[in-house]
């Protein structure tokens, strides 16, 4: 008997190739799939160029309108206090809190991940001690977690004006924030299917050919739980351009790079509610409401797809 067939072969979650084409194809095939992935896909495609579609960001220089003006034709959406057109910054800003999105959700998944196999593979006093830190992070609300951690990481950073890969300070401090508090339910998650897997029969064949802890969770525990990982990681972006949102929305985002959140805050503090000015806050407002349900729809279709036990509740 060869080292291979005495190891086995473990069964994966997403295949690549040919099984990453399959599931997108069984995805467009749900209605929710496919909704949310129109949605996504316009607002993945202005976002990476925006200035494609609209131009330059506007900046208080280079704004030439009128304050506050409605919508009209030649200002789809308006004008902000600053006669900057709001179709401009809210195709801006849907790079902006894409991006944080994205990269928070990458941070999340991550730690969560590591976290949860860690935990539930080894187990004993370790297992113990990772989910006493997870339930910490998991009772206290993400939210009042972030808005207490985010001035303090800011200030141990330094300058807001420093960049990173073109990316202002700020944002990666919100981006980190994000990462380091919303990871405890994806951990929880991992965990619990690790626990499953690591009593399996591959798993079992792996350590009697000698195979280390570290070898076994890379190379048989993490392709089994990459289906949870791809349809936790979708719900997780919502969450992040929520937080994200709020987080700006308080007056802790970054104004020379305008997110959704920080037109929000923009309009608040402008008055623009009370000036019956909607077409402030209407645009980025329906921005985030369309990319959290398109990430929803996604994230549910996802889970039915590659969750056996809720398509047989279905």
């Amino acid at each position: 008997m060869t080292v291979a067939q005495l190891q086995g072969t473990a069964p994966r979650g997403v295949h690549v190739g040919s099984g990453v084409w399959d599931l997108l194809k069984r995805l467009l095939r749900r209605p929710e799939g496919l909704i949310g992935s129109v949605i996504l896909t316009v607002f993945i495609v202005l976002s990476l160029a925006p200035q494609l579609f609209v131009g330059p960001l506007q900046t208080a220089v280079t704004a030439t309108a009128g304050r506050l003006e409605p919508p009209s034709g030649a200002h789809y959406f308006g004008t902000d206090e600053l006669g900057r057109d709001m179709l401009n910054l809210t195709v801006h800003g849907a790079r902006i809190s894409l991006v944080i999105g994205l990269l928070a959700t990458l941070i999340t998944v991550a730690i969560g991940v590591v976290v949860g196999i860690v935990a539930g593979f080894v187990g004993g006093w370790l297992d113990a001690v990772l989910m006493r830190i997870t339930d910490f992070f998991l009772v206290i609300p993400t939210f009042v977690l972030a808005l207490i951690l985010t001035p303090i990481i800011r200030e141990l950073v330094g300058s807001a004006a420093t960049e990173v890969f073109g990316i202002r300070m700020t944002l990666i401090v919100i981006v980190v924030v994000i990462g380091i508090t919303s990871w405890s339910s994806t951990a929880r998650i991992i965990r619990s299917q690790t626990l499953s897997l690591r009593e399996r029969a591959f798993v079992d064949r792996a350590r009697v050919i000698g195979a280390g802890s570290g070898h076994i969770m890379r190379r048989h525990i993490l392709p089994n739980v990459i289906n949870l990982i791809v349809a936790n990681a979708v719900l997780t972006f919502a969450g992040a351009v929520l937080t994200e949102t709020t987080l700006s929305f308080v007056g802790l985002g970054d104004p020379f790079q305008p997110s959704w959140g920080q037109l929000l805050e923009a309009a608040r503090s402008s008055g623009a509610p009370g000036l019956g000015a909607w077409w402030y806050f209407v645009p980025p407002g329906a921005g985030i409401v369309l990319v959290v349900l398109a990430f929803t729809l996604v994230g549910s279709a996802l889970d039915d797809l590659l969750n056996p036990k809720r398509r047989g509740r279905r």
